[in-house]
């Protein structure tokens, strides 16, 4: 099996690449060889390596930057991946993408299942949606992971901002009114590994991803807040000196994008397909061992 994963250099992108071994021919690329924002060499790069399977977990994810820059978010979340999927159905490729938490407004109580409807709140979480709808509507072999609070040790995520500002500041101000589920970007990568491998033994991979295609979220177990996140990663942290973590409303940190009160989202129907999941405190222990 060929597999071309975009956004090599990012946090899944980085960590598909080291879980995907071993299980096909890995073509990774990044911005440098396949800029999203340039559909017509999005189309070169696919059809000049000729995947058997697409894996994309290239996005743009600057949430706050999006409600400035939409037109560019969305060629790069929602227009992209429907070049993606065009070109996939040409090859009779097959297609993983990923999604997030945001296409929901963040109003149900429960956790939010695959069967819900989404209602983004904010920009990145439109153009995410317009992605998800594109591969969804190709007609092609497809899994689209939605997942939440993705962090880890490379990068920019919450995770490495925590430890920057806890070793500049003697207090941190944290939202505790906003609940989700941390997701380490390792878990992301090795429950899609599990998935490509499984794929891969059949002896018709495209018509065994055929057969389970569709939606599933895809994030850690459990729930926390902003807050319980960050007294949990410095715990895990041990820093030499003690930082004070306030909790504070989301009305005393005003972002221009709105966010969801409740991201969490219902993993039952991955976990009943394909594999269960870790708790997001002992990913994160494991994440932080590294």
């Amino acid at each position: 099996m060929k597999i071309l994963v975009t956004g090599k250099t990012g946090q899944v992108g980085y960590e598909l690449t080291r879980s995907l071994q071993g299980l096909g021919q890995i073509v990774s690329v990044d911005l440098a060889e396949m800029d999203l924002t340039k559909l017509d060499q999005v189309r070169d790069v696919i059809r000049t390596v000729k995947p058997n399977l697409i894996i994309n977990p290239a996005a743009y994810t600057a949430v706050d930057q999006a409600e400035k820059e939409p037109a560019l978010a969305m060629k790069i979340n929602g227009e992209a991946p429907a070049v993606m999927a065009e070109e996939a159905k040409k090859l009779g490729a097959a297609m993983i993408h990923y999604s997030t938490d945001y296409v929901f407004d963040g109003s149900k109580m429960d956790a939010y299942t695959e069967d819900d409807k989404p209602n983004p709140m904010n920009v990145y979480g439109q153009t995410k949606l317009a992605g998800e709808q594109a591969v969804s509507s190709a007609g092609i072999p497809h899994l689209i992971f939605r997942t939440s609070w993705v962090y880890g040790m490379r990068g920019k995520n919450f995770l490495l901002t925590v430890l920057r500002l806890a070793q500049e500041r003697d207090e941190l101000r944290i939202v505790a009114d906003q609940r989700g589920a941390p997701t380490w970007c390792r878990t992301l990568a090795d429950v899609t590994a599990h998935v490509v491998a499984r794929a891969g033994i059949s002896s018709d991979a495209a018509a065994w991803l055929q057969q389970y295609s569709g939606l599933y979220h895809l994030t850690a177990q459990g729930q926390t807040t902003w807050h319980g996140f960050t007294e949990a990663i410095l715990q895990n942290a041990a820093l030499p000196k003690k930082t004070a973590v306030t909790a504070i409303a989301t009305s005393e940190y005003p972002t221009p994008a709105r966010r969801p009160v409740n991201s969490v989202l219902s993993c039952q129907r991955l976990i009943d397909t394909f594999c269960t999941l870790p708790a997001w405190d002992e990913a994160l222990t494991l994440c932080m061992e590294k």
